[in-house]
């Protein structure tokens, strides 16, 4: 009892070591990030005091122009004014938005529950139909099921996710009227973005467990559960299945910037109000504070993600230990 209890408290800490290892290692990526954002920022063509007269619709006198340059603080030079944006970004606060006048935070922190809904909603019909296809291919290679499956492989991964919204909108939206095209507010409204999101990620995780099962399935530890008279199911699921995640989780983490920038346009195209369409809004009113408000949540969001799924190789293989490095 005493020595699990040590082995326990052992893994904990080394576990905690990497954990706050890695998270140290992501703030010099965070300030490269930001500075990235910022300096490509200020690169974009429009003078953001003449956006924000705009939109207040007030008049472009030169008066005017420089009394909105000096309250926005462009005047300064560029390091103090990123110094004093990230001041304001470590205590999430963005400034206003050039468009609205709001408080970017606020304006973000009211999308991020649809953006949230239809990515986890996206992914989950990714699973669905990559697990089943992949297997099945795996299992049944060189079969008809397998040609099929490489068929739709190839179809979803080359047809762009904008063009698949507009198919599925006027098939489903159009002609059969099964759900409404755009908005959102009720189950029906998230089945088309979804589904467009969900369609672009099956085919990488369909291909990709196909062929890490076969290869598993050539093992010697698979023979010998065979010639146990083990059924199909239990080798599959509990054995081969259990040795083939590590790889699909890590193309999963991979594929969350895949994932982020297909919420940018299948938002867009629905007219979904999330994240996306606010960061598409912001480009094309030259809403800077918003913009780069947004690039670096996003950011935060990837690299968080990789944190993540870094930290379950352990629950998926036993024999995986994080070990921290100097």
């Amino acid at each position: 009892m005493l020595a699990r209890s040590f082995a326990s408290n052992c893994r904990e800490g080394l576990i905690a070591t990497y954990v706050l290892r890695r998270l140290l290692q992501l703030i010099p990526v965070m300030l490269t990030v930001s500075v990235l954002t910022f300096g490509l920022i200020r690169l974009a063509p429009g003078d953001p005091a003449q956006v924000a007269l705009r939109n207040q619709g007030a008049m472009l006198t030169a008066e005017a122009i420089a009394q909105m340059r000096a309250q926005m603080g462009l005047n300064d030079p560029l390091p103090a004014q990123y110094a004093r944006w990230l001041g304001r970004a470590l205590r999430f606060d963005f400034g206003l938005s050039v468009r609205t006048g709001q408080p970017v935070s606020e304006a973000i922190a009211g999308r991020l529950l649809p953006t949230a809904q239809l990515a986890a909603a996206g992914l989950l019909i990714a699973i669905a139909i990559a697990f089943p296809l992949g297997i099945l291919a795996a299992v049944r290679q060189h079969s008809w099921i397998d040609h099929l499956s490489r068929l739709l492989a190839l179809a979803g991964a080359s047809i762009p996710s904008f063009w698949l919204g507009l198919l599925l909108i006027y098939y489903f939206a159009v002609v059969l009227d099964w759900f409404p095209a755009m908005g959102r507010g009720t189950p029906q409204h998230l089945a088309l973005p979804a589904l467009t999101l969900g369609l672009g990620l099956a085919p990488t995780f369909a291909r990709l467990l196909r062929a890490s099962l076969i290869e598993v399935l050539h093992e010697d530890y698979i023979r010998t559960a065979w010639a146990k008279g083990a059924n199909e199911s239990r080798v599959i699921y509990r054995h081969a299945l259990r040795n083939v995640l590590l790889p699909v989780v890590t193309v999963f983490g991979l594929t969350i910037a895949h994932l982020l920038g297909g919420v940018v346009v299948v938002e867009t195209i629905f007219a979904w109000p999330g994240v996306g369409q606010l960061t598409v809004d912001a480009i094309l009113t030259r809403d800077f504070p918003t913009v780069q408000a947004v690039v670096l949540l996003l950011s935060i969001v990837f690299v968080l993600a990789n944190l993540a799924v870094d930290l379950c190789y352990p629950l998926l293989d036993p024999r995986v230990r994080l070990q921290a490095k100097n």
